[in-house]
């Protein structure tokens, strides 16, 4: 792990569980200085208690040997995922989920990341995300650069930038304060999740380049590219790939009300049962207010009528597209009922029936224009 040391697989013989130790580098573990602001930095870690953060376990020192007991995390790193190409979008929001709640719960006790990057960050197989080494990148640098604002950057791990005082960090995750060195908070982690997320989607950099240099400079300068990016989290990448921390989203617990959620409208054309049952509702509407009984004197007091209709077992009623439309209509003179319904499973027809009779006759539409003009012309001839 260059400058950040060495990480070996062990077993914890008191409790009888599997632990990964990272061997402190020998700067580290000779500075007093340095090792003390590091315990300070990992007992504020080990207060961290979250599903989705690696626990630390402890910090111990043997035969002149300082090093970081911690969670061992099966699986493979988020970057191995990435390297098989991009991820779907539902498997990647919910590992992205997963990450911002934890990046959340560090917030909320003070704490930034620094160098979050596809590579401290394991999904297991479960599907459980875990986040590797929160505030470490911090924890690790030199007390002289304590007060230098390059040591705000994470830690670059390409062997001609991995000795102390030069800039810490991978160069495509930093912000674009981080590369110019200024002083950073939590919108740092919100850039650098941005930047996995878009990572994750597009299976591609967001801000390549042949070095560091050229990568820092396309950080501060660059846009990029969003063929390739899903409409829905096209908002929420670019709220938090702002280059301006102060228009940059400031919390990460507020990522998902950037998603674009909204259902695509379908744009199907209405298929032969939406026709019918469109056709049978207007029709439906004219006779009730066109049919031959309108010619019935109404009654100077309508009187309230209830009555139940048994219709046959064998006719099933049909429910009209727009649901605040009733598929049954009763005459003004309360001798009919006039509804749309199958027949021993058959296509929707419009029926009518005299309630002193027991027999459904079906509604023909008239040849000629079914207007209710023209059906009462019909009816005179």
């Amino acid at each position: 792990m260059g400058g950040k040391g060495e990480v070996y697989r062990a077993t914890d013989t008191n409790l009888k569980r599997q632990v990964a130790i990272k061997v402190l580098p020998e700067a580290v573990a000779a500075d007093a200085e340095r090792l003390l602001r590091f315990r300070r930095e990992a007992e504020v870690l080990a207060s961290l208690n979250h599903q989705n953060i690696a626990i630390i376990h402890g910090l111990e020192k043997s035969d002149g040997v300082t090093a970081l007991v911690m969670e061992l995390v099966e699986g493979p790193t988020l970057a191995d995922r990435i390297a098989q190409g991009p991820i779907p979008i539902d498997e990647a929001l919910p590992i992205a989920k997963q990450i911002a709640e934890a990046l959340e719960a560090a917030h909320e006790q003070g704490i930034i990341h620094r160098d979050l990057k596809p590579a401290n960050v394991k999904v297991r197989p479960d599907g459980t995300v875990k986040v590797l080494d929160f505030g470490l990148a911090k924890a690790m640098q030199p007390a002289a650069a304590a007060s230098s604002s390059l040591s705000m950057s994470p830690t670059i791990t390409t062997p001609a930038m991995t000795q102390a005082g030069i800039i810490l960090g991978t160069a495509a995750y930093m912000a674009p304060e981080q590369a110019r060195g200024k002083p950073v908070d939590k919108r740092s982690d919100i850039w650098a999740f941005g930047v996995v997320l878009y990572e994750m989607l597009t299976g591609r950099r967001a801000f390549a380049g042949e070095d560091v240099s050229s990568i820092l400079a396309a950080v501060i300068q660059s846009e990029p590219r969003w063929d390739g990016v899903p409409a829905r989290v096209r908002r929420l990448l670019e709220s938090c790939l702002e280059k301006d921390p102060k228009k940059r989203l400031r919390d990460i617990g507020d990522v998902w009300k950037l998603l674009d959620d909204r259902p695509a409208v379908p744009t199907r054309t209405p298929g032969i049962l939406g026709w019918t049952a469109a056709g049978l509702l207007a029709l439906l509407a004219a006779v009730a207010l066109w049919a031959p009984w309108r010619d019935t004197p109404a009654l100077a007091v309508q009187p309230v009528l209830r009555l139940e209709a048994d219709l046959g077992n064998e006719v099933s009623l049909v429910p009209l597209a727009t649901p605040t439309v009733s598929s049954v209509v009763i005459s003004p003179d309360g001798t009919r009922l006039v509804f749309v319904g199958t027949i021993s499973g058959g296509p929707p027809k419009l029926l009518t029936r005299r309630l002193d009779q027991r027999d459904n006759r079906r509604i023909r539409r008239p040849r000629h224009a079914a207007g209710p003009q023209q059906r009462s012309a019909d009816r005179s001839r």
